[in-house]
């Protein structure tokens, strides 16, 4: 093994070196020391080359307009980021809103004391449980509920409360169409008379909007508050049902509530979308920073400005006037 001057060890000399050596005729110690500066050298050069690179980056990155559009950027994404956790969150609420449908509506009937008993205070997840009682409507507290769409129309709901025993809940009976008159319908069917046997699906309250009022008779929503004071019954107050069937059933009746469509939306593709959204708004800050820096370190030629249509057609103009 070859020794250097200092008496350390220099290593093998590689075979490529000594077959070069035999080729030209050149000692091979020669050629591996010209190759060990010139290795030498061209570290140093790329040592000194990084640093100043570098220190041509940090100083423009610190300079003021683009910490400017450092901050913008950075704000940009979080508000992206935010509308994506948005997104994520009502998709939750709709695949929740589908196991509900998919886990009771097809549920055995219980009744109304059974599941009282069962569920002393009823939730969400209770919806859609399908309930038999026996007892008869108060025609007398009958409301109908405003601008409630189907199948692209506009129309009412028609509330009545069904009491069962000692217990008084408001019913939904179905939806009937908007008449000539835009705030009544033209026909609203007869409410069953005497005891009815009736399957209904527990449905929660919706909530009151404020500054939304309605005629005597009518609601806006179907909320405790405005429904309890327009009847003169004791309503359960945790919850509401939606008529299925009534037994003996009417000669005619509203349109039933129909099951709900599960359907997700598209609320999982426009979380990818604002994820997406905030992740380019840094590629986008990256591109721009580095052509910046490519341009003040004349590895690039800057972009010459075009020009506008109206300087075109001066050029052409001076042109011709020659």
């Amino acid at each position: 093994m070859a020794k250097r001057p200092d008496g350390k060890s220099g290593g093998e000399t590689p075979k490529f070196i000594r077959w070069t050596g035999r080729r030209f005729g050149c000692p091979a110690k020669h050629i591996r020391d010209t190759l060990s500066g010139i290795s030498t050298n061209a570290v140093s050069r790329s040592v000194q080359w990084l640093s100043q690179a570098s220190s041509d980056v940090f100083r423009q990155l610190f300079s003021s307009r683009w910490l400017g559009y450092l901050s913008l950027t950075v704000v940009f994404a979080i508000v992206a980021t935010l509308f994506g956790l948005w997104q994520w969150d009502r998709r939750g609420q709709a695949v929740a809103a589908m196991d509900r449908v998919e886990n009771n509506w097809d549920a055995s009937s219980l009744s109304l004391e059974d599941f009282l008993e069962t569920n002393p205070l009823p939730s969400v997840e209770d919806e859609w449980t399908p309930l038999v009682l026996e007892g008869r409507y108060e025609r007398k507290d009958q409301l109908l509920v405003r601008t409630r769409p189907r199948a692209g129309l506009v129309g009412f709901e028609v509330l009545v409360p069904f009491v069962s025993g000692e217990k008084a809940v408001l019913v939904s009976r179905g939806w009937v169409p908007t008449g000539e008159a835009s705030d009544y319908p033209d026909a609203i069917p007869e409410v069953p008379q005497g005891d009815v046997t009736l399957v209904a699906r527990v449905k929660m309250w919706e909530p009151q909007l404020r500054g939304r009022g309605a005629p005597e008779g009518q609601v806006a929503t179907i909320n405790v508050v405005d429904v309890v004071a327009q009847t003169t019954s004791a309503l359960t107050q945790e919850f509401y049902l939606i008529a299925a069937t009534e037994e003996p059933a009417p000669a005619s009746l509203p349109l039933r509530t129909l099951r709900p469509v599960l359907d997700e939306g598209p609320h999982l593709s426009y979380t990818f979308q604002w994820y997406l959204f905030a992740v380019m708004a840094f590629v986008g800050f990256g591109w721009m920073f580095r052509q910046e820096w490519r341009v003040s370190r004349g590895i690039e030629a800057p972009s010459a400005p075009q020009s506008s249509d109206a300087e075109e057609e001066d050029a052409l103009l001076e042109q011709s006037a020659r």
